[in-house]
């Protein structure tokens, strides 16, 4: 490799890094302010967690994801980024389990109401899994398929189901908790030009992470498809790993494990926007069939959940509880499989 190469190499990958730092940083403040801007405008916890934090901290995954298909027009770096990210927030909420005090399980301290938007995740991801593996997809238009609709058609209804659940359980008089608490002398104009700030600063740092992303798989000869579930799909959940420490920091277990499994729902709302954007052809079917790894692993891990909040264990011996061991493990194998078997492609086209 000439020192040209290497210069060029180690400009991409200061890029991807700043951008990364970027998210991460502004990605606070946007949730912070996202809370605050909720909270002011009466909002209601349900869609405070529900609908606002997801969609903030979700931001990154949908800018990047646009600049994927509609500008680098790249199908793997779309998808790789929205499956690796569904991955990678069950892996953070396994991770979540280290921080909770006194060797508490997470899962056995989470409500089971989280039980509904875990399931409701699988449904969406199988979706994505069987738009990934048909041989061709019901056409509405030249490049947007039927299975994209479907997809915004079951988030919308999943929302809903989430949002009378959560009302039902607040008419029992167990609020949750937030994260933040409003400060009465910040005003509301001062909160959403904060918001709006912070939110353009994540959109232009998105917006340019595919480039860097795409070229450092083109110099480094890695698959676009891990290239997207990995290192993508990290950078844009970064906002989600500051929200949720913060939220177990403060004793909000509940907020955290909403946040992250909302997130994963509004994920698959993001590949549908995805497949609007990519004019190219069917973003599903444009994708690797590599994919559908990470599609097994999100599915994987999310019934682990379940199992978790309903078998609730009591106490742990280890830093992590045995459900939470168990969705890392998951996600680690998955990355490694798609690592050699990306190689393999690669080594087979050459």
């Amino acid at each position: 490799m000439t020192s040209g190469i290497y210069l060029y190499t180690l400009i991409y990958v200061a890029g991807f890094i700043s951008c990364s730092i970027i998210i991460f940083l502004a990605g606070r403040k946007l949730s912070y302010y996202g809370d605050l801007l909720g909270e002011r405008m009466h909002l209601g916890k349900a869609w405070i967690g529900l609908i606002l934090m997801a969609s903030v901290t979700s931001l990154p995954e949908l800018m990047t994801g646009i600049s994927s298909s509609a500008i680098i027009q790249s199908a793997d770096l779309a998808v790789g980024d929205i499956l690796g990210s569904c991955g990678f927030n069950l892996g953070i909420l396994a991770l979540m389990d280290a921080f909770v005090p006194h060797r508490q399980p997470i899962f056995s301290i989470a409500s089971q109401n989280h039980i509904l938007s875990a399931a409701l995740a699988i449904i969406l991801l199988a979706l994505v899994g069987v738009g990934l593996f048909l041989p061709r997809d019901i056409t509405l238009t030249s490049w947007i398929g039927f299975t994209s609709m479907l997809f915004i058609v079951i988030y919308f209804t999943s929302i809903r189901l989430l949002y009378n659940k959560e009302q039902r359980f607040y008419r029992t008089g167990k609020p949750a908790t937030t994260v933040l608490k409003t400060q009465p002398e910040i005003s509301i104009q001062k909160i959403i030009r904060f918001y709006v700030l912070f939110a353009g600063i994540i959109i232009a740092a998105a917006l340019a992470l595919p480039y860097f992303a795409n070229k450092i798989a083109e110099i480094s000869s890695l698959n676009k498809s891990f290239v997207g579930t990995l290192f993508l799909a990290i950078s844009t959940s970064l906002p989600e790993i500051a929200v949720s420490i913060a939220a177990v920091r403060i004793g909000s277990i509940d907020m955290a494990v909403g946040g992250l499994l909302g997130s994963n729902i509004f994920n698959i709302l993001i590949l549908a926007l995805d497949d609007i954007f990519y004019t190219k052809g069917h973003i599903l079917k444009d994708a690797s069939d590599l994919n559908i790894l990470s599609v097994f692993s999100a599915i994987l891990m999310s019934a682990i959940v379940i199992i978790g909040l309903g078998y609730r264990t009591k106490g742990k011996r280890f830093v992590l509880a045995w459900d939470s061991a168990l969705i890392f493990l998951v996600y680690i194998i998955n990355i490694f499989l798609l690592y050699h078997f990306s190689s393999y492609e690669l080594a087979l086209s050459r």
